[in-house]
């Protein structure tokens, strides 16, 4: 099953040199039963990139967590048996494509991972700072987060993380 982790630079950098991406429980996004039924007719790569968009957005709130990290928001997929996941209990409906991963995943279990260009941090620091307005129903926070969100993620093969790392940690 594919999973969706959201992150953060440092966190991916840690990844990386500890050959961890993930210890249980974890949480993720994937293409769930709730996340198919809200999307009735929507082909698997579109579920798949409504799940990595929720991962997207829970790493804006990673961001929130740590003022001092690039305001770039951070998706590791990654590809783990079924039987590693779990439907989190209860979930909130905004979170449709929620899910829990039981156990490790070592860093072999990278697909890909999915960052924001620098040209988003200005963006991504406004939706950081707006989200929490934005969670209570605020349409201009709202708006703000729309904002970053309208950036597309690029994709990094698994050859080219050790360079994504290293870039990040040389500045």
């Amino acid at each position: 099953m594919r999973v969706y982790l959201p992150s953060t630079l440092p966190a991916l950098a840690a990844a990386m040199a500890t050959g961890e991406i993930a210890t249980g429980p974890h949480p993720g996004f994937a293409v769930t039963p709730a996340l198919r039924e809200w999307y009735e007719e929507g082909r698997e790569e579109e579920l798949e990139y409504a799940a990595m968009a929720e991962a997207a957005r829970a790493s804006l709130r990673l961001l929130g967590a740590d003022p001092t990290i690039p305001r770039r928001r951070v998706v590791v997929a990654v590809e783990v048996d079924d039987k590693a996941v779990a439907l989190p209990p209860g979930g909130e409906l905004s979170d449709r494509g929620s899910v829990q991963l039981t156990g490790s995943v070592p860093v072999a279990k990278v697909v890909s991972a999915h960052v924001d260009d620098v040209i988003a941090e200005s963006d991504v620091a406004a939706a950081v700072a707006a989200l929490p307005t934005a969670d209570e129903g605020d349409e201009d926070a709202q708006f703000t987060v729309d904002g970053a969100e309208g950036h597309e993620l690029m994709w990094y093969a698994t050859q080219e993380l050790p360079d994504l790392v290293s870039d990040f940690t040389s500045r």
